[in-house]
Parts: structure tokens; sequence; C-alpha cells
């Protein structure tokens, strides 16, 4: 892919930025709140409780990143293993993802002693980027200048 395809100004590329952070803001909904309701409320270990919640998210996240952000530019729309197999692709990138965002929260709470809640939306905004990127050339397989597919009916 080029420099030029690759580059957040294009119209296309931001867009689905715009969407995918969007996507990404109600997973941090759903993170927060898993964690808090783990690590505070049950008393569970502090990295278990993040790639707990961290995981929720992610699925969560998936569906509406497939439905709507990458909506008509998915490799092999319309058929169930493409799907499938981007949902595998999106749980490896991510789960990546989760890993730095457990080193960066311990990071922030635990060693530089920051809240939990603004160590968490740290490493949440650090490894949004890490996600998004990943996806957008590796899952959905989106070339800048590449135009939606119209959606099959089903």
């Amino acid at each position: 892919m080029s420099l030029e395809a690759s580059n957040l100004g294009n119209s296309v590329r931001l867009k689905q930025f715009v969407k995918f952070c969007i996507v990404g803001g109600s997973g941090v909904v759903v993170d927060m709140g898993m964690l808090h309701l783990l690590a505070r409320q049950m008393q569970w270990n502090l990295s278990l409780s993040k790639s707990c919640s961290a995981e929720t998210a992610m699925l969560t996240n998936f569906v509406l990143n497939e439905v709507w952000t990458f909506r008509g530019f998915a490799i092999n729309l319309g058929r169930r293993s493409g799907v499938l197999l981007r949902m595998v692709k999106f749980q490896t990138i991510c789960g990546v993802g989760i890993g730095f965002a457990v080193a960066l929260l311990n990071l922030f709470y635990s060693r530089l002693g920051l809240n939990l809640s603004a160590s968490n939306l740290l490493a949440i905004m650090l490894v949004t980027l890490w996600n998004f990127w990943m996806n957008a050339l590796f899952n959905w397989g989106v070339a800048a200048k590449q135009q939606p597919v119209a959606a099959s009916s089903k």
C-alpha cells in the first residue's frame, strides 16, 4: 500500500477513523463498566479484570465496526467465512492491543500512581491508534481510494 493510500487525511480513511472512534467510545463505556465491576466490586486481580473488560468491549466493537465503520469494505463481503475470518483477525490485532493496554494500565496505575479510571482511559486512547491502523490495513483490507462494495441483500 502506498504512503498516499495510508494517509489519514484521505476523506474515506478519515470518515472510517471517526466512526471507529465513535464505536470505540461505546467500547470505552463497556470496558470501564466491566473493569469497575470486576476489579472494584468483585475484587478480581487488576490484570485479569482488564483482560476480561477489554475482551467484552472488543467483541461489541467488532460487531459495530463490521456493520457500520467498514460496511461495504469487507473482504469476502456477504460470506459467513469472511465474517468469521475478520473476527479472528480483529481478535488477534486487538488482542495484541489488550496486551499493550494491560501493560500501560499497570504502568500508569501501579507504577505512576494515576487514578484507575484515568489510567485505563489513557491506555485505551493509546491503543486505539494501533487497533484502527492494523484493522483498516490488514483486516478489512481498506484501500484509501477504494469505494465501498454495495452490500448484497440477504
